[in-house]
C-alpha cells in the first residue's frame, strides 16, 4: 500500500518573541511517498539554550469538508502532549550513542541540552519505512501546530500543512 503526502507548507506561529525560530524548511519530493526517500533541508536559530524538561504540545487536525476536526492522541499519534521531549529523544537514541547521520556530520545535536546557536541541515536524504498508519490518519488534508515550552515559557511554535493519500 503506497501512501503519499503532498502540498507541504510551514510557518512560525509564535508572537515573534520565541527564542527558537525555524528559518527555512524544504521537503521533497512533493508528494512524499511512504515508504520512500525524503529529502529535507532546514535551518533553525536559537537565542537560548534548551534543557530538560522540554514540553511539546501537538495539535493535529484533519479537514472534513470545510471543518477542521482535532484528532485525539492514540498510541502517541495525533494531538498529544509530550511532557519531556528530552526523555523521548533518550529513548530513541540512548545517551552516549552518537547522533545518527546526517546530524552527526553537520554538528546537529540529538540530545538535551541544546546550546543556543544556528543549526543548518543541507539537503539530506532520509529513508522512510513503510509505516502502518491508523485508518483515521489516512486520506485527507492535515495541519499540525507544535509548541515547545520549558517551565511555562514558549520557546518555539511551528505550523505544518500537508495532504496524505493512501493507495
Amino acid at each position: 500500500m503506497l501512501r503519499e503526502v503532498g502540498g507541504f507548507s510551514w510557518e512560525n506561529c509564535g508572537d515573534g518573541q520565541d527564542p527558537v525560530v525555524l528559518q527555512s524548511l524544504s521537503v521533497a519530493p512533493d508528494p512524499i511517498s511512504i515508504p520512500g526517500t525524503l529529502r529535507i533541508s532546514a535551518a533553525v536559530s536559537s537565542s537560548k539554550a534548551m534543557a530538560s524538561p522540554l514540553k511539546a504540545v501537538l495539535v493535529v487536525e484533519k479537514a472534513l469538508g470545510d471543518l477542521w476536526i482535532q484528532l485525539p492522541c492514540i498510541d502517541q499519534l495525533g494531538s498529544c502532549t509530550y511532557d519531556d521531549v528530552c526523555t523521548v529523544l533518550d529513548n530513541l537514541i540512548p545517551p552516549g550513542t552518537p547522533c545518527p547521520e546526517p546530524l552527526l556530520t553537520y554538528g546537529i545535536p540529538c540530545h538535551c541540552p541544546f546550546k543556543a546557536g544556528s543549526y543548518s541541515l543541507p539537503a539530506s536524504d532520509f529513508d522512510l519505512p513503510d509505516v502502518e498508519l491508523p485508518s483515521w490518519m489516512t486520506n485527507g488534508n492535515y495541519r499540525v501546530r507544535a509548541v515547545v515550552s520549558s517551565k511555562g515559557q514558549e520557546l518555539a511554535c511551528i505550523k505544518l500543512g500537508f495532504s496524505l493519500q493512501s493507495q
